[in-house]
């Protein structure tokens, strides 16, 4: 009887990896179909992202898709900035490892957006093409 109440507790740890592996997978399926409509896409345990065009559109990866979806264009931007715990970076800076990083979207009308990242060096590569796009776009002269 003690060794099957032993058991109880582990049994429960069993039941709640399952629960959090489809809940995540679900997530991802819900991601999938999300993405298909942007030319890069990235998901994160914090948020997802897609960038068709000169759009980018960020949210909260949930069970049935995005939610809490925000859109800005990269005409609208003025900066992009790479922050750990709310603080600039520097250009050059060694990227941290193991804390979340995010890349902050200063806009024209002065307002600051963030999208999280887990992965320092994913966030430096979505912020590096993400300004040679916006530079792109600049150059382009508007007709």
């Amino acid at each position: 009887m003690e060794r099957g109440l032993l058991w109880l507790p582990l049994l429960g740890v069993f039941i709640w990896l399952a629960w959090a592996g489809w809940n995540e997978y679900q997530k991802l399926e819900a991601y999938k179909q999300w993405a298909a409509t942007f030319e890069r896409a990235k998901y994160d345990i914090y948020a997802v992202l897609g960038q068709q065009g000169d759009r980018l559109v960020w949210g909260k990866p949930t069970r049935q898709g995005p939610v809490a979806l925000q859109e800005v264009t990269l005409s609208a931007l003025q900066t992009l900035t790479l922050y750990s715990a709310e603080r600039p970076l520097p250009e050059k800076a060694n990227l941290p490892k193991g804390c979340t990083i995010a890349i902050g979207l200063e806009l024209d009308d002065n307002t600051q957006q963030w999208i999280p990242f887990t992965d320092a060096d994913l966030a430096l590569a979505w912020k590096n093409q993400l300004q040679t796009l916006q530079e792109s776009l600049q150059s382009t002269p508007q007709t």
